[in-house]
């Protein structure tokens, strides 16, 4: 027996169109979000990039460049959250919300970019080492491109954890690193005003490595989301919800996966065998009900109910 999910995600409302009134609005959030930290870094990697101009610093360069690459990463998650606007067509029938997880791979693949070009650099000015200039202006620019990326970071992530949106999460720590990366350029600073000319380059490999460790994180967030990964303490949650259902005696499988940043569910549930069609249908439908009230992030369930005794799905038994 299946019941396709016709219930808003609130508990106060039940029409389908108001589901699509919410799905549109975490998508209006996420892009009040790129709008507003694009503004902020772009105004702080335009002082930056000024200050290198001045200084020569290949440590805040590598500042910089981050920070416009963070900057630019704005611009595929703003077309997926305008795409995940779509409604579903006869082709694409789950509608648009992947274009989210393929933006995440835009972000990593930028991020590897300004991490190899960063790196380049301060090998190359290893090599060949040059006095900093104006050391003030290059410490002041650590603390600009610091706080601005760590307003950013923590925008970015409390929004896409709130909105479900693994990308714009990916996003948001990838700019927190920044931030940190950026008060790394005063101990470049620190050490070149001392008179270690070697200090600018070492910071700039440093924040390098920093960079490829915010790559692995972005990394590992997006492949999760791409192997439909879910957190377990999700699907726990919702086999508390079911079997606290009235009519259901357990169950069976359950599949969440991310769309985008809503949660669909498959489900499986054992209900007693002498119930009528009706009565079957009815706890699967409430079923299906408590799940998309009490679990976070679901939009949509599917909810198949199976009288409880031998296996009835023994036919299909190869074909799973």
């Amino acid at each position: 027996m299946t019941a396709r999910a016709g219930h808003a995600f609130t508990p106060h409302s039940h029409d389908s169109a108001d589901k699509t009134d919410a799905a549109l609005e975490s998508s209006s959030r996420g892009m009040r979000v790129l709008a507003t930290s694009f503004a902020a870094l772009m105004v702080t990697a335009v002082a930056q990039a000024v200050i290198v101009a001045l200084s020569g610093s290949v440590a805040l360069l590598g500042d910089t460049l981050h920070n416009f690459a963070d900057a630019l990463t704005a611009v595929p998650l703003a077309i997926a959250f305008s795409l995940g606007r779509r409604m579903a067509t006869r082709r694409f029938t789950y509608g648009y919300g992947r274009a989210e997880d393929l933006a995440g791979i835009i972000i990593v693949a930028v991020i590897a970019g300004s991490a190899a070009f960063a790196g380049y650099e301060a090998v190359k000015r290893l090599i060949n080492p040059q006095d900093v200039q104006a050391l003030g202006w290059v410490a002041a620019a650590g603390v600009i491109g610091f706080l601005g990326n760590e307003w950013v970071a923590r925008y970015r992530i409390r929004v896409g954890r709130e909105i479900g949106s693994a990308a714009l999460v990916a996003d948001g720590l990838h700019a927190r690193t920044d931030g940190f990366t950026s008060l790394a350029v005063l101990l470049g600073a620190g050490g070149a005003a001392l008179g270690w000319s070697l200090a600018d380059p070492i910071v700039g490999l440093a924040i390098t490595v920093a960079i490829c460790s915010v790559l692995r994180d972005a990394a590992r967030e997006i492949y999760h989301r791409l192997m439909d990964a879910v957190d377990p303490a999700l699907v726990e949650r919702a086999e508390h919800i079911l079997t606290a259902t009235p009519g259901v005696r357990r169950v069976g499988s359950l599949r969440l996966r991310w769309i985008g940043h809503d949660l669909r569910a498959e489900v499986d549930i054992v209900v007693e065998r002498d119930l009528s069609l009706v009565q079957a249908h009815a706890v699967a439908v409430q079923a299906e009900h408590q799940l998309i009230h009490d679990l976070p992030r679901l939009r949509a369930a599917t909810v198949h109910a199976d009288p409880d005794g031998p296996d009835h799905h023994a036919l299909l038994a190869s074909h799973r």
